[in-house]
């Protein structure tokens, strides 16, 4: 790839709160040479996350419900060379784009940021820290991913099953095809999720779902487990 332009792949749903927040952000910190589109997958919003995202110009998909299914769905419809998949309510670094480029040319076909939370809790601080350690238990989709078009459909993109854990579940496979790039600069996402449950607790039933996967648990299994101990 000479000169290879990103598709940004975003999933949504009932996100009106955030979801302009992201895309002014995209549009002030990227590059439109590099960048080919930004796409807002929308699992079935019953908010105005579709019309906030269509006024602001991007180009806003469809999708049944399940963020595999939308993301996937994402990279049907991407015309990028370079598919980066971005959460909602997570920003990535200035000038993401050139650094997501620059380490494709450098021959790394999948990698990912460090991360960072929008708080000063020393503990989720301590958690972020380890992002920079190049280990499938230490990654996450709050770090984001970007891969090339070529081995995603290589990998068979996400795994459908899974209504949780789907962004771990491909990036363990995806190691064990190739190396993984950890980036350097860090993306910052929201701690809303661990204000709202309890840090300390929220944080235990991740690494219980990491544990449950580990130890052969099913999408099943982590659905229930996630249903039964984190939604609110």
């Amino acid at each position: 790839m000479s000169n290879p332009r990103i598709s940004i792949i975003i999933p949504v749903l009932n996100e009106e709160d955030a979801i302009l927040k992201v895309l002014r952000y995209l549009k002030h910190n990227s590059s439109e040479e590099l960048i080919q589109e930004i796409l807002v997958v929308d699992g079935g919003s019953k908010d105005n996350t579709v019309q906030i995202a269509k006024d602001f110009g991007v180009d806003v998909i469809i999708s049944s419900r399940g963020r595999a299914k939308q993301m996937n769905l994402g990279a049907m419809n991407a015309r990028g060379d370079i598919f980066y998949f971005l959460h909602v309510d997570t920003l990535p670094p200035r000038n993401f784009d050139q650094s997501i480029i620059n380490a494709v040319h450098e021959r790394h076909e999948v990698g990912c940021f460090q991360l960072q939370f929008d708080s000063n809790s020393r503990f989720l601080k301590f958690f972020a820290w380890f992002s920079r350690v190049n280990h499938t238990i230490c990654r996450g989709g709050d770090q984001s991913l970007f891969i090339t078009r070529k081995l995603f459909f290589k990998a068979k993109g996400f795994n459908e099953d899974y209504i949780v854990y789907e962004d771990n579940e491909f990036i363990r496979r995806l190691y064990k095809k190739t190396y993984f790039k950890i980036l350097p600069q860090r993306v910052q996402t929201s701690a809303r999720r661990y204000e709202e449950r309890g840090i300390v607790q929220l944080q235990y039933h991740f690494g219980m779902i990491h544990l449950n996967y580990y130890l052969g648990a099913g999408p099943e299994k982590l659905y229930k487990y996630y249903r039964r101990n984190i939604i609110i």
